[in-house]
This record gives structure tokens, C-alpha cells and sequence, in this order.
């Protein structure tokens, strides 16, 4: 079983995660950021993966620290993942009424995000849309993963919702064991 657990402690926020990559999408997200935890919850039970999130952050700030530090503790904890014998690459494509969601990611050891969001609103409930695209930067930097994405619709709640179930499939499928391969790298490591 493929099981990480992560803790992270600042002066700004306190989370623990629980992750199980060989999960059946079980979850139980507390963030203080409502339609976060949604989001998450949907990346969670579309990937498969059992997800146990529990953060304290200085919302009376704002939820940016919040939203940085958890991508940070997720990105840590896929980080942990045996690379020999995985997929390595996955993607999505998901409709949810008028928007549509891709997202691609290559597990390849190399930090990059190339994200087409531009939010049309500042915050959906208590969460700041401009952190969509800083959640993805904080994950991959710190799962060392190459993200692309794209999102287009009217709906802020629909577009940012397809995006979160179209990663949690990408995620599932690059996390695959494949047996057959090994190492998917000509150069014999990642």
C-alpha cells in the first residue's frame, strides 16, 4: 500500500494530511475554506485516492496561506511515490455543464506549471480564485511534477470544479502501476 502521511507546521498555518494513492476515493477534508474542501473532495473521489486533510490556517488574513500550504503538504506527500513501475503521465478531460476542463501531469522529477485560468470572479464563497493557479505552482513544485491545464466556461464554481476532478483523474491514472516498464525514462531515473 502506497500510504504517506504529512504534517506541516508554521507560523501561518498547522495541517496534517493522510493519503492513500491505492485508495477507493474516501475522504474527509477540513480546511476552514468550504468550497476548497469541495474541490478537493471531488480531486479525491474522481482519483481514487483516500484523502484525510485536517488545516488551521490564519483565514482571518485570507485564505492564501491556507490554499499554498496544503498544495505544498499534497505535493510532499506524492513527492513520496516509488517511480519505478508507474504510468508516469495522465490526463483528463472533463465537461460539467457549460465548462470543460484538461489537465495534464508527468510525474518526471521536474517542476513546471502551464495553467489557462483566468478567473471572471475574485472569490467563490471564502476562497480567492486567484489561488487556483498558486495551488497548482505550490503542488507541483513540491510533488516535482509538470502540470498543463486548460479551463474555459462561464460557471466559476463549474470551471474550477471540472479542473479539480479533471486533476484528480490525471493523478490517478500517472500513479498506475505498470509493471511492464520499470524506470519510464530513457535515462534510467527520475
Amino acid at each position: 500500500m502506497r500510504k504517506f502521511q504529512i504534517n506541516r507546521e508554521t507560523k501561518e498555518t498547522k495541517i496534517g494530511l493522510e493519503l492513500n494513492i491505492d485508495g477507493t476515493g474516501i475522504y474527509s477534508i477540513v480546511s476552514g475554506v468550504p468550497f476548497f474542501d469541495h474541490v478537493l473532495s471531488s480531486f479525491s473521489k474522481h482519483g481514487a485516492f483516500d484523502l484525510n486533510l485536517r488545516a488551521n490556517g490564519d483565514l482571518e488574513v485570507d485564505d492564501h496561506h491556507t490554499v499554498e500550504d496544503i498544495g505544498i503538504v499534497l505535493g510532499q506527500a506524492f513527492s513520496n511515490i516509488e517511480k519505478n513501475n508507474i504510468k508516469r503521465f495522465g490526463w483528463a478531460m472533463i465537461p460539467m455543464d457549460e465548462a470543460k476542463a484538461t489537465f495534464c501531469v508527468d510525474l518526471g522529477g521536474r517542476p513546471y506549471v502551464v495553467g489557462d485560468y483566468v478567473p471572471n470572479t475574485e472569490k467563490i464563497g471564502n476562497f480567492s480564485t486567484e489561488n487556483v493557479v498558486h495551488f497548482f505552482e505550490s503542488f507541483a513544485n513540491h510533488a516535482k511534477v509538470n502540470i498543463h491545464f486548460e479551463v474555459s466556461g462561464k460557471n466559476e464554481h463549474h470551471k474550477v470544479e471540472a479542473l479539480f476532478k479533471a486533476f484528480g483523474i490525471a493523478m490517478d491514472m500517472a500513479t498506475q502501476k505498470d509493471n511492464r516498464k520499470g524506470v519510464v525514462s530513457t535515462k534510467g531515473i527520475i
